[in-house]
């Protein structure tokens, strides 16, 4: 049974038919991007807007590949663990050897890994920290020499857990928070360049990522979780219409700032039931990034 989207929410497009034209001439760069999750959902969404867009990933997205390629935009994957700054540093150099420029960095790479804190070994909460916080760190360094002096975008994807907390997610909130930290700092520092740095916060989505938690929820617990959600369970592409816009001169006077998505203030997550032993072996500190 699955956690139900309580709006029967589309993706959002404009009512009158017309596709939004934000991303013309413009490169995109999207870490994580995989065919169901949320990455894919922005590298389609920013896509569809114009913009050609650059995937890096540890494995190549098929069928995410050739529905970019179906909308006729200009669209290339680099292998890239975002753990090793020398895969990073290549992939960036692939991608400005194509496009020449690039104009959007979408930090979406990130595994997550539930436990006791103490149940922690060292490999383990390094290598959630090297994936969602040091990676988004080492993207940042490598793009930001490319991004044209008319300015750019960089969107960071945190999590509700990152301003809420919850028991067995304390690595993965700490991370998460790490990044908004550096969104609102990064701000301030590359706001001189044109350079607008924002978050976002997304509660529950359904990805393949979450979705080995739900399997395992009583109707109960899945009626608690659509309770803290006012708007439904989110979905991929909810998430990449939010990135689109923050990414987008729309947002143009928005830096800074940490964007709160499909959640309440109180994200009140009801651990007890929630926390089944489902976990995802995180590998150490050198591992690759898992696309979400």
């Amino acid at each position: 049974m699955s956690i139900k989207s309580q709006t029967g929410r589309t993706e959002n497009l404009p009512v009158n038919g017309e596709v939004l034209a934000r991303f013309v001439g413009k490169t995109a760069v999207i870490t994580g991007a995989s065919d169901q999750g949320i990455g894919g959902a922005v590298a389609e969404r920013l896509a569809r807007e114009g913009a050609s867009v650059v995937l890096l990933s540890r494995s190549e997205p098929k069928r995410l590949v050739k529905r970019l390629h179906r909308m006729e935009r200009g669209v290339l994957f680099v292998e890239c663990d975002v753990t090793r700054s020398r895969d990073v540093q290549r992939s960036v150099e692939k991608a400005v050897a194509q496009f020449g420029q690039l104009d959007v960095l979408v930090n979406n790479a990130g595994v997550e890994c539930a436990r006791p804190f103490e149940s922690f070994t060292d490999d383990q909460w390094q290598g959630l920290l090297e994936v969602n916080l040091h990676g988004a760190i080492r993207l940042c360094r490598a793009v930001l020499p490319h991004i044209p002096a008319s300015g750019g975008a960089i969107v960071n994807v945190a999590s509700a857990l990152a301003l809420g907390g919850c028991p067995s997610f304390s690595i993965y909130s700490a991370g998460k928070a790490g990044l908004i930290g550096l969104t609102q700092s990064l701000a301030w520092e590359l706001a001189p360049r044109k350079i607008r740095v924002l978050a976002i916060a997304p509660a529950l989505v359904a990805t393949p990522m979450t979705m080995k938690h739900m399997q395992h929820l009583t109707p109960e617990v899945r009626k608690q979780l659509e309770a803290i959600h006012p708007l439904g369970v989110g979905m991929p592409h909810d998430v990449a219409g939010a990135v689109a816009f923050l990414a987008s001169e729309d947002a143009a006077w928005i830096t800074g700032a940490t964007l709160p998505l499909g959640w309440a203030p109180h994200y009140a997550l009801p651990v007890a039931h929630f926390m089944t032993p489902v976990e995802e072996a995180v590998p150490p500190a050198s591992a690759s990034a898992k696309p979400r």
